[in-house]
């Protein structure tokens, strides 16, 4: 711990600040690329909207476990544009979705490089299997969206007849819910729409490798670009099983691990994951709760919204 600590003494701070600008500005890209997920069913929306909710979810997700930020994002938009619970839900799987496929795309771009081929074989043990786990849960999830969007009919039909057994209630109540979520992801159903999500998620994310890179040279890294690029992808695998709350331990543990396959010192890793986190972490949690507060938002309220 002492070696972690020397590091962050002397990391760069300016560098460090410019990281976690670069953090903090993926977030109002993210808000952008809501409108054209929800257009087809919410069209026009103004950005302030989407940016408070966005802000709002992201600080939820960082104080509460299992991504209780979805719940919470997809509530404040409800309460500010009357958009469906159903669906603003729905438009967060898209939302997830496109982040995946932009991930694993930057992933495999990753591959070409052949530091990342000479380091490949670091990825065995637990590591190989929270990586594993994350990949299945990510595919899963691919899977289960597209079945929606092209096959709701049938689906909605299975969800009938299981519930009628249940409740008449539950089957009337649950389909509407049902109908709404899957009108949310309307939007895979239009190539055009879905490039220009495609455009912004790539976006976001090359800021954010941006902000990698640049916390790298802070901590003296000097790995490629392409390293962060695979390092996003990377940590995402670890991070999409619901975890704690802002995602501590398992950001450090899939950074270090990372890193070790660029021959990058566990010292010197932990001190980038450590610093990159926590300059991430502050400013959108700030901001969220700011906005939480703003709108008379309180954690109850979201529970109950969150179960309607």
């Amino acid at each position: 711990m002492a070696e972690v600590w020397r590091e962050l003494s002397h990391a760069n701070w300016y560098l460090l600040l410019g990281s976690s600008v670069c953090a903090t500005l993926i977030f109002p890209l993210r808000a952008r690329r809501w409108r054209p997920i929800l257009d087809p069913v919410a069209p026009d929306l103004p950005f302030s909207p989407l940016w408070r909710s966005t802000a709002i979810g992201m600080m939820v997700n960082n104080v509460l476990p299992a991504r209780a930020g979805e719940v919470a994002r997809a509530y404040a938009l409800t309460r500010e544009t009357g958009v469906p619970f159903a669906t603003g839900l729905a438009s967060l799987a898209v939302d997830r979705l496109l982040d995946s496929v932009v991930l694993l795309g930057f992933m495999g771009l990753a591959f070409f490089d052949p530091a990342l081929r000479t380091g490949a074989a670091a990825v065995s043990g637990p590591l190989a299997a929270v990586a594993g786990g994350g990949g299945i849960f990510l595919v899963a999830m691919i899977g289960g969206v597209f079945a929606l969007v092209f096959f709701p009919r049938p689906l909605i039909r299975l969800f009938e007849i299981f519930s009628r057994r249940i409740s008449p209630s539950l089957e009337e109540r649950g389909k509407e819910i049902l109908e709404r979520f899957i009108a949310g992801l309307s939007v895979l159903r239009r190539p055009d729409r879905f490039a220009a999500i495609l455009s912004w998620t790539t976006a976001h994310w090359l800021l954010n490798a941006v902000g990698y890179l640049l916390a790298f040279r802070a901590f003296g890294i000097t790995a490629p670009f392409s390293a962060a690029l695979f390092l996003l992808g990377f940590i995402a695998l670890g991070a999409a099983v619901p975890s704690a709350p802002g995602f501590f331990g398992v950001f450090e543990y899939m950074a270090v691990q990372g890193l070790a396959i660029y021959s990058v010192p566990k010292a010197q890793a932990t001190s980038w994951a450590i610093g990159f986190h926590i300059l991430s972490f502050i400013p959108i949690t700030i901001i969220g709760g700011y906005y939480f507060t703003r709108l008379g938002l309180g954690m109850a309220e979201l529970q109950k919204g969150g179960g309607e």
